[in-house]
């Protein structure tokens, strides 16, 4: 059996997945990581406390140690740092994925090794499979959840010693073994917003760090329509809370480009035909892989959000460690900044950002 640090959240996935590595028979001991408390005062509902609360609630129910980590400067350099400056360069940046990076399988899996643990474990929803050569893979969460698009950017030395206790089991039944374990937080609602900082608005976080920079929006052909507030506060391929109505019946605009250098927001009639909203053909870079490299994968797929399918990709290969891809079918709003997941069937081979992307029109 093993000694295993397990990220606790507070939530019904995390201490349902330290409750199975007990009844396993494992050494575990609980662990939250106390990364932002919202001392600048922003809008919306940062549960920290709370979740600080619920957290040893479970430890002290099953019995294990609870330590807290206090990581709020890590955390604000890592990824608070790096989300600003994404959105002030007028890129979309994704903050979870960075967030299992930088901060739960970087610095969380060096304190865990530091303090003589084997293992951490967290409440994602993927699967692990090990060779005998102790090489590891990760695989698709269960049918109806699946996790490992915020897993894309980690490497071998990362995942090594991860464990993913819930990623066999669809969300209902993880629910249903809380109720099982008789773990306090089984009706706890499922947290949402920007990770570790609460169910707060995007734009309202950026608001509070980026001013406002008002300039046109127009249509791709010059006509103005309306104004926008600042670029950082929009995203390719966004339809609600742009402020413009169409004046269409059945017709609504939607963000097809940001020009920086007029200050100006893009929009079109949403559809197929809208210009520069469709893409076969981008660039990915800052490429990472989980294994092995991704031209020794014969049929990679790639996933351009969370909550989308992988679609085949044609790779090119380029001097600078960057892909060009081509996919199999146009892909709608691909976005510089995001994260493009790689994948070899249902397994995580990789990821990288987004940088440039070809468009159709």
């Amino acid at each position: 059996m093993a000694r295993i640090l397990a990220a606790m959240s507070g939530g019904v996935d995390s201490s349902v997945a330290a409750g199975l590595l007990l009844e396993e028979g494992h050494e575990v001991v609980g662990a939250y990581m106390k990364n932002w408390t919202n001392e600048e005062g922003l809008p919306g509902d940062c549960p920290w406390e709370q979740d600080i609360v619920d957290a040893r609630a479970v430890c002290d129910y099953f019995g294990i140690e609870f330590r807290i980590l206090s990581l709020m400067d890590e955390y604000r350099n890592r990824v608070v740092d790096y989300l600003l400056k994404g959105y002030r360069d007028g890129i979309t940046p994704n903050p979870d994925v960075m967030c299992n990076r930088e901060m739960k399988f970087g610095i969380f899996r060096e304190f865990a090794l530091a303090q003589d643990f084997e293992y951490v474990a967290t409440g994602h929803y993927a699967q692990i499979e090990r060779d005998e050569d102790k090489s590891v893979d990760i695989f698709r969460g269960a049918k109806g959840k699946d996790q490992t698009y915020f897993l894309a950017l980690l490497e071998q030395w990362q995942i090594r010693e991860a464990m993913f206790p819930i990623g066999h089991l669809p969300k209902p039944e993880v629910r249903a073994e809380a109720e099982r374990l008789g773990v306090p937080v089984a009706h706890k609602k499922d947290s949402q917003g920007i990770c570790f900082i609460g169910d707060i608005k995007m734009s309202d976080f950026l608001g509070h760090y980026i001013d406002d920079s008002p300039g046109p929006i127009i249509t791709p052909d010059g006509k103005e329509v309306g104004e926008h507030r600042g670029l950082h506060l929009y995203t390719l391929g966004q339809r609600k809370g742009l402020g413009v109505p169409s004046n269409t019946f059945g017709k609504a605009y939607v963000v097809v480009e940001k020009r920086p250098d007029q200050n100006a927001l893009v929009v079109a009639f949403d559809g197929a035909d809208a210009p520069k909203l469709y893409a076969t053909r981008c660039r990915v870079g800052s490429i990472s892989v989980t294994n092995r490299p991704l031209a020794e994968i014969s049929d990679l797929s790639a996933q351009p959000r969370y909550r989308s399918e992988a679609v085949s990709v044609e790779p090119q290969f380029l001097d600078d460690g960057s892909v060009e891809l081509t996919f199999e079918k146009p892909i709608r709003a691909l976005t510089p900044g995001q994260i493009c997941g790689f994948y070899e069937g249902e397994m995580l081979v990789g990821g990288g950002v987004f940088q440039e992307i070809h468009h159709e029109k």
